[in-house]
């Protein structure tokens, strides 16, 4: 596999709480990229968003954070990051992904244009992330360039179509400089969803349809009903997590209310997805479910 492109994937959401489904995401798209014999998947990244978000019922990032690495603990490729947690506003989608591809392209110095190293900034400047697509990584001499794509659900590719969701420029990013890894979600197939934009469809080889044979519904907004009720989630979750959530005594009816009456932007809910404009319109992301 050394003729490979090196590919780490990225998932963006609330993750509250992580669920057994989440992490399983991964491993259905690292085997979807692997067989397409054209990538190598070295790394997944898990980012919570920060409590800004303002979702109701979102437990602190703190504990949100800390429920995903004990989740993940027993894997040896996907990791917790959170910087994005740590951010004193919401962070569109696309600022989260030219931060983490900034830091990979610092660990691979030799792949950047002409030998330079990437920016120092947190959000280097689209233009840079643009010069390095799958394309260029295939044709050009260099040592082959590490890419990032995004990973999601098949409902996330439904809020492009959201009017005044999503800036048209961060889609444009997101699908065609980045690439997205779609998996299946009950009834939801993303085909269609690519079908019925121009700039998704523009970039079709660029989003990666995983197909998801052995369903799993597992919800976590349907994990803190149950929690709040009092009723046994043992099975949904990792042992780990369910120990942290009663421990610190979270998911109750009470912490339920937290940002009850809160009207998120559309910057707080696109892009993984609402954060990119100031409209206010329902909260939606990546990862949540």
């Amino acid at each position: 596999m050394a003729s490979r492109i090196p590919l780490v994937l990225l998932a963006c959401g609330s993750f509250n709480p992580i669920t057994h489904q989440h992490m399983r995401l991964f491993e259905l798209a690292r085997d979807h990229m692997h067989q397409t014999g054209q990538f190598q998947v070295v790394g997944g990244i898990v980012s919570p968003v920060s409590d800004v978000y303002g979702k109701q019922g979102l437990a602190p990032a703190r504990h949100r954070v800390a429920m995903a690495r004990l989740a993940l603990r027993s894997s040896d490729w996907v990791t917790v990051d959170d910087w994005e947690s740590k951010q004193p506003d919401w962070t569109a989608t696309v600022l989260t992904m030219r931060h983490h591809y900034s830091r990979i392209l610092k660990q691979h110095p030799s792949t950047c244009p002409d030998g330079a190293s990437p920016p120092d900034s947190h959000h280097p400047p689209a233009e840079v992330i643009s010069t390095l697509s799958v394309d260029d990584c295939i044709l050009s001499d260099w040592h082959r360039c590490p890419q990032l794509k995004l990973l999601c659900g098949a409902d996330f590719l439904r809020t492009f179509h959201v009017p005044g969701l999503w800036l048209a420029e961060h889609v444009e990013e997101v699908a065609g400089r980045f690439g997205l890894v779609c998996v299946s979600r009950g009834n939801l197939q993303p085909d269609r969803a690519v079908h019925e934009s121009d700039t998704l469809s523009r970039h079709s080889h660029n989003i990666f349809q995983v197909r998801e044979w052995v369903h799993n519904e597992i919800s976590a907004t349907e994990v803190r009903r149950a929690l709040r009720r009092g009723l046994s989630v043992k099975y949904l979750l990792p042992d780990l997590v369910i120990d942290y959530i009663r421990e610190h005594n979270l998911y109750t009816w009470e912490s339920e209310q937290k940002n009850k009456d809160t009207v998120l932007t559309a910057a707080q809910t696109a892009g993984g997805a609402v954060r990119d404009s100031g409209r206010l319109i329902p909260a939606i992301r990546g990862m949540d479910c």
